[in-house]
Formats: structure tokens, C-alpha cells, sequence
């Protein structure tokens, strides 16, 4: 099992500095020297046989379990020399069988009837809202930040997202917006702050997050005109709003869904209304989400190409009318995630424990391996129902962006979340 295990990291690894010692104690250099030097260990022959039969889930799970172990450098960096690497040379028969049942299930999971958004969202966003606090930042943006100017803080950053999306929303006093998935209410305060007498409905269907969105509602004095509710929008219903936004939560749709997801789009949007969608984006359909990401992290979770997206937005009735890609951002913010969680280890194995710990670091070395390695983006796709809703340039999101940095100067800081 050991030579075997070896020929196959031999053929996947040949750029690279990987020092490799299998479950019998050999331990071999492989790679042509490059790079810095990357050492790893497996624990048992169990452990070689499972990585090498399933390794998008079972080299997740070895790491969770101590079983496959890094000795020098991080998870990062192994799977970052991996994924420069080409791995075609190994996808024999066996693994071609697990992809396509797994495609297979997923696909089927995401057209059945059987509402599990709620138990789907509490999986990851129900948990201790003390581990977030480990590596969010003060306003808990759990979505990818917007480095404009290159090399800001993660806080700045995040300021940034919130400021481009609001510019792109053209909004005015005394409009009504919806906010589908309101995360902890971050974004949903920005926008009701920055423009005089909006109404903000913020929609989410975790528990947690929205406890902690309305107590900072509260806190700000914002709870008069902003409101926070345990919703799915698949059973929303009722009065029509002149602004939608949703950042981070489409991911979370499922490629069945994504036509009912824009005909309530289409229910809910004022006939001159603007809607901004953020959400993760990859530049090829895949048909299945990441075997690791979909068992451990986020269930159901599907994501989308722009071309699997935009048809779906015109079968709506509805008009694309700006389409912006954002390369790198999410790289950038999840390395931020990613030291920031490590630099607090003890704190989040007491909340949880080791094999926990070891989950989320891989969660985060694996999503920002995607963005820089796998062509992972962000895309804003801004929607109306008219062409007159929105102006004939661009220019309109600098000079807002402008305006809404003169109001970030004199917002109030935010206050510490209480947890």
C-alpha cells in the first residue's frame, strides 16, 4: 500500500518541495526541489488507502482527524502545491464512478420539494457566535470583502463591499428595501444609515444571526425603520419593494431553485426598482459542489457559473443590467479569515476542540486555494424590470461611492457585538 500510495503523490507532485513520510516510516522527498519545503505525514495505512481512493473528502477528513498530519509549512501550502500541479494522470475508474454518483445525488437533493433551507443554514450559521468572533471583522461581513485600494485592512475592505454594492443601488429617502439573507445585520444598517428614512426589511433563516441583528438595531436606533425577520423567501409574501439586495446567500439557493429563487425577485421588485445580487461565481458549471464543503460546511450549497445564472434572471422577466466580476477579493479576505482564526487556535478548540479547529482551517485554506487556484470570483449582477431604472453609464458608482464616503465619516462607530 505504501509504494503505491507513494507513486501516486509521485505523479501528482512534480513541482513542488514536499518531504512525504508514509504510514511505515519511509520517508521521501518528492517534487523538483522548488518552492519552500512542505513536509507531511500519514498516520496509518487506513489512512493512505481512503485519501487515495476519495481524496476531495477523505484528505479532509484524515487532516480533521489527525491522521494526516503537516509538519512543516500548513495545510495551505500542501494544497496549494497540489493544485499547481495536475492531477489528471490519477482519475481512473473507481474515482470517476464516486464524481458522478456524488453529481448525481447533489443534482437530485436540489430538485426535491422538501424545504431544508432552515436546517440547511443552521448547520453552519447556528453556531457559536463566539467563533465568528474570532475572525470576523467588527461588523461581522461574513462575505467577501472589496480591496479597493489594493492592500487596505480586512475592516476597510469590508467597508469597501458595502459602500460599492450601496452605490450600485441607487438609493433614495424613504424607500422600502428587501434584504435577502441579513446575515448580522451589518449590511441592512449600512444602507438605512446612509440614506434618510429607508425602510429595511432584512430576511434570514438563522436563529442566531437574527437575535444578534436585532439587538444592534436596537442599540443604533434603528429598530423603528429596520427590521429583521426569520423568513425563508420562498414563502414570502406581500407589499412590493423598491430595492433588493442579497450578498453571499445565492450560494446557498441550489441549482433547482435558482428559477423560483428569481421569480419571487420578480414578485417583490417595485416596477422601477433596482436590485444588486453578490454571490460567489465560478467560470465553468460544475454540476456538483466540493465533497468536504458540501458534508462538513455548507449543505445543498451549489456554486454558480454566470452563464448558469443570467438565464434564469431573463426566464424572470427581468433585465441584467449590469454585470460586474470581482477576481482575487475573496482570496484576499479569506486569508485575512483564515490568520486571524489560526492566530486564535486555543480559543477555538475550547469552544469546539482540535478536530473542529481542523475542519475550519482546511474550510478556509480549501475556499481560498479556489479563489487564487481555481478561478473562483465574486459577481454582482445589478437587475431591474426597466431600462430606465438604472443610468446609461457607470459613472453613477463612483460618484455615489463618493457621496457615501462623506457619510461613512461621520457615521457613529459601531459598537463592539455583545456575546
Amino acid at each position: 500500500m505504501a509504494s503505491g500510495f507513494l507513486s501516486i503523490v509521485q505523479k501528482i507532485i512534480r513541482k513542488g518541495n514536499l518531504k512525504l513520510t508514509l504510514a511505515n516510516g519511509e520517508t521521501h522527498t518528492v517534487g523538483d526541489g522548488t518552492g519552500g519545503l512542505v513536509a507531511v505525514r500519514i498516520a496509518d495505512d487506513e489512512a493512505e488507502k481512503l485519501i487515495r481512493r476519495d481524496p476531495t473528502l477523505k484528505l479532509g477528513e484524515m487532516y480533521m482527524d489527525g491522521r494526516f498530519i503537516v509538519e512543516q509549512g500548513d495545510i495551505y501550502d500542501f494544497l496549494s502545491m497540489v493544485k499547481q500541479n495536475t492531477t489528471n494522470e490519477i482519475f481512473d475508474i473507481p474515482m470517476a464512478a464516486l464524481l458522478i454518483g456524488r453529481i448525481a445525488l447533489q443534482q437530485l437533493k436540489s430538485r426535491l420539494p422538501v424545504n431544508h433551507n432552515k436546517r440547511n443554514v443552521a448547520h453552519h450559521y447556528d453556531l457559536s457566535e463566539k467563533l465568528f468572533e474570532l475572525f470576523l471583522d467588527e461588523d461581522w461581513q461574513y462575505s467577501c470583502a472589496y480591496f479597493d485600494p489594493p492592500g487596505i485592512s480586512l475592516e476597510e475592505a469590508q467597508v469597501a463591499k458595502k459602500r460599492h454594492i450601496a452605490a450600485k443601488l441607487l438609493l433614495k429617502p424613504e424607500q422600502h428595501i428587501l434584504e435577502i439573507g441579513s446575515g448580522w445585520g451589518g449590511m441592512g444598517m449600512y444602507l438605512a444609515e446612509s440614506t434618510p428614512d429607508v425602510d429595511l426589511t432584512g430576511i434570514t433563516l438563522s436563529e442566531e444571526q437574527l437575535k444578534i441583528s436585532r439587538e444592534r438595531a436596537e442599540k443604533r436606533g434603528l429598530a423603528g425603520r429596520v427590521r429583521f425577520e426569520l423568513q425563508d423567501y420562498r414563502t414570502m409574501k406581500g407589499k412590493k419593494f423598491d430595492r433588493i439586495v442579497s450578498v453571499g446567500m445565492f450560494e446557498h439557493v441550489g441549482i433547482g431553485n435558482f428559477g423560483n429563487f428569481f421569480k419571487k425577485v420578480h414578485e417583490f421588485l417595485a416596477d422601477d426598482g433596482v436590485m444588486v445580487l453578490h454571490s460567489i461565481a465560478r467560470p465553468k458549471p460544475s454540476f456538483a459542489t466540493n465533497a468536504f464543503i458540501e458534508k462538513y460546511i455548507f449543505p445543498q450549497g451549489y456554486i454558480p457559473s454566470i452563464g448558469e445564472t443570467l438565464p434564469f434572471i431573463e426566464k424572470a422577466g427581468l433585465l441584467v443590467r449590469d454585470v460586474e466580476v470581482l477576481p482575487l477579493h475573496y482570496a484576499y479576505t479569506l486569508r485575512h479569515w483564515r490568520e486571524r482564526f489560526v492566530a486564535r487556535k486555543a480559543e477555538a478548540v475550547a469552544l469546539y476542540d482540535e478536530r473542529f479547529f481542523r475542519m475550519w482551517e482546511f474550510y478556509l485554506a480549501g475556499s481560498e486555494m479556489g479563489f487564487r487556484w481555481d478561478e473562483l470570483f465574486i459577481m454582482q449582477i445589478q437587475i431591474s424590470k426597466n431600462q430606465y431604472s438604472t443610468p446609461d453609464n457607470r459613472n453613477y458608482i463612483a460618484e455615489n461611492e463618493a457621496k457615501l464616503k462623506q457619510f461613512e465619516a461621520t457615521r457613529p462607530p459601531l459598537e463592539k457585538v455583545i456575546i
